[in-house]
C-alpha cells in the first residue's frame, strides 16, 4: 500500500471503530451458511438417488460458473465499494437459499440443486473477493500475517461449525428446514457488514493505481503456487471419499478424515506467525507444495491409521499455503487492485481444477484412488522442480 493511502487511513483511524470484530463475525456467519449450503446439496443428491454422479455434477457446475464470476467479481471489487459488494452478495445468497427451499417443495430436487448451484456459486465469488480483498484495510496498518491469519482461522471454525450443524439438519427431516436455517446465517453476516463503518477511499486514488498496474514474473509464480494448492484440496474433495472406500473405511472413518483435514487446516491457519521469517516466501511455497506432494504419495503406502495423520497434515499444509498467498498478494499488488489480482488468481486455479477433476473422472474406473493421489504427487513434483528453476533463473538475472 503507497505511503499516501496509509495516511489517509491513518488520519480517519482515530475518529471510527474498529471494525475487525464485526468482520470477522460476518466472516464466521457466512462461512457457516456457505460451507452448509454445500454439504446440505451434495448430501440431499446422494440421498435422492444421483450418486456420486450427481455430485460431480453439481461440483462441476460450481467449477464452471466459478471460472466465470472470478474475473468478474475482481473488477466489480476494484470498481465499486467492497463492503456494500458484499452486503449485496450476502443477501443475494440468502434470497438464493430461501428460494430454494421453497423450490424444492415443488420442483424436481436435482434440477433446483443445479440451478441454485449455478446462481449461488456466481454470489459467493463476489461475496469472496470483496470480502478477502478488504482484509488489508480492516488491518489498517497492523500485521497482514495477524490479520490474514484470524480471517481463515475464523473461516475454518465456521466450516467445522457448519459440518457439526449440518448433520442434526438433515437427518430424517425434510430439505427446507437446513436450507432455511443456513439461509438465516447469510443475513446475520450482512448485517455486521452494514453496521461496520470504513474510511471511504479516494477515486482519483483508486484510478491511478489501476492504470499502473502490472502483474510481473514473481507474481505470475505466485499465482501457479495458488493454483495447485487449491487443485490438490479440489483432489482431496472428489477422491476422498472413493479413497476411504478402497482402504475398507466406513462413513465414521470418512468422518474421521474430514475432521483430521479441518484440525490441521484450524493449526494452519494460525502457523504463519512462527514460519514467515525463517525461511523466503518463495523457499516457503515450494517447501508446502513439495511436502504436499509427497503426503499425498504416502498416501497410497501407509495403512489406515496413518491416513488420519496424513489428512491432517494436508489440511495444515493447504490453509498454511492459503495465508501465505494471500499475505503476499496483499503486500505486493495495490489495495485498489486486490479485486482483479485475486478474480485472475482463481481463475486459473478453477482450470487447473476443472483439468484434474476431468482426468480423476475419467480413470476412476480404471485406477485406485490411490493411484491417483500418487500420481497427482509425482506432477506436483515436477511443477515444484519447474518453479525453483524459474526462481534460480530470475535471481541470476538480478545479480548479473
Amino acid at each position: 500500500m503507497s505511503n499516501l493511502v496509509r495516511n489517509h487511513h491513518a488520519k480517519g483511524r482515530a475518529g471510527r471503530s474498529n471494525p475487525c470484530l464485526g468482520f470477522l463475525a460476518s466472516t464466521l456467519s457466512a462461512a457457516v451458511a456457505r460451507n452448509g449450503f454445500y454439504i446440505a446439496s451434495a448430501w440431499i443428491v446422494v440421498e435422492r438417488g444421483y450418486g456420486t454422479a450427481g455430485v460431480a455434477t453439481f461440483l462441476a457446475i460450481v467449477s464452471v460458473v466459478e471460472f466465470i464470476a472470478s474475473p468478474l467479481a475482481g473488477v466489480a471489487a476494484d470498481r465499486f465499494d467492497r463492503r456494500c459488494l458484499n452486503v449485496a452478495a450476502d443477501l443475494s445468497r440468502f434470497l438464493v437459499m430461501l428460494a430454494t427451499a421453497c423450490a424444492l417443495l415443488y420442483m424436481d430436487v436435482f434440477l433446483i440443486i443445479c440451478l441454485s448451484a449455478a446462481l449461488f456459486s456466481f454470489c459467493d465469488r463476489v461475496a469472496l473477493t470483496s470480502s478477502q480483498s478488504m482484509i488489508p484495510v480492516i488491518a489498517d496498518g497492523r500485521d497482514l500475517v495477524a490479520s490474514n491469519s484470524a480471517v481463515f482461522f475464523v473461516m475454518q471454525v465456521g466450516n467445522l461449525g457448519a459440518a457439526l450443524l449440518a448433520g442434526p439438519l438433515l437427518h430424517d427431516r425434510s430439505p427446507v428446514l437446513p436450507f432455511t436455517v443456513i439461509a438465516a446465517f447469510f443475513l446475520f453476516s450482512s448485517g455486521c457488514l452494514a453496521l461496520m463503518r470504513l474510511q471511504p477511499v479516494s477515486r482519483d486514488v483508486r484510478f491511478a493505481k489501476i492504470s499502473a498496474a502490472q502483474i510481473d514474473l514473481s507474481l505470475r509464480r505466485l499465482i501457479v503456487v495458488y493454483a495447485l494448492l487449491y487443485t490438490s484440496a479440489v483432489l482431496v474433495s472428489v477422491v476422498g471419499s472413493s479413497f476411504v472406500q478402497e482402504q475398507k473405511g466406513t462413513a465414521v472413518d470418512f468422518g474421521y478424515l474430514e475432521a483430521a483435514w479441518s484440525a490441521g487446516s484450524l493449526i494452519g491457519a494460525v502457523s504463519l506467525f512462527r514460519i514467515e521469517r525463517s525461511m523466503s516466501t518463495h523457499a516457503l511455497h515450494l517447501m508446502l507444495l513439495g511436502l504436499t506432494a509427497l503426503v499425498l504419495m504416502a498416501l497410497a503406502f501407509l495403512p489406515t491409521p496413518w491416513t488420519v495423520i496424513l489428512f491432517a497434515a494436508l489440511g495444515f499444509i493447504y490453509n498454511l499455503g492459503r495465508v501465505s498467498v494471500e499475505v503476499t498478494l496483499q503486500t505486493r499488488v495495490s489495495d485498489y487492485l486486490l479485486g482483479r489480482a485475486k478474480g485472475i488468481m482463481h481463475s486459473v486455479a478453477v482450470v487447473l481444477g476443472l483439468l484434474v477433476f476431468g482426468i480423476a473422472a475419467a480413470v476412476a474406473n480404471r485406477a485406485f484412488p490411490s493411484t491417483i493421489f500418487f500420481s497427482f504427487g509425482v506432477a506436483l513434483l515436477i511443477s515444484v522442480s519447474c518453479l525453483s528453476v524459474s526462481v534460480v533463473q530470475t535471481q541470476e538475472k538480478g545479480e548479473s
